[in-house]
């Protein structure tokens, strides 16, 4: 079976080539946006909106960076 590439790797990230792909940016984008909104209007400075959304961006992000290097097509890892 051909495994078609979603992503290309693009230096230390991961470039989308696919419509799945940019889905996939996507919900994480809007993801990451909603944590800012909500977590940022009951923060009271910078710092209480850093360590307020970084429990849920940083996961987020590390799955998306996880689905990128899996569907890549790169070496198996």
């Amino acid at each position: 079976m051909v495994q078609r590439r979603w992503f290309v790797a693009w230096g230390w990230v991961y470039r989308p080539v696919t419509w799945q792909a940019f889905v996939l940016v996507l919900l994480a984008t809007v993801f990451c946006v909603q944590v800012f909104w909500a977590v940022d209007r009951h923060s009271h400075s910078v710092s209480d909106t850093l360590y307020g959304i970084f429990p849920y961006v940083v996961p987020c992000l590390m799955v998306l960076n996880w689905a990128a290097s899996k569907t890549s097509g790169g070496a198996a890892a």
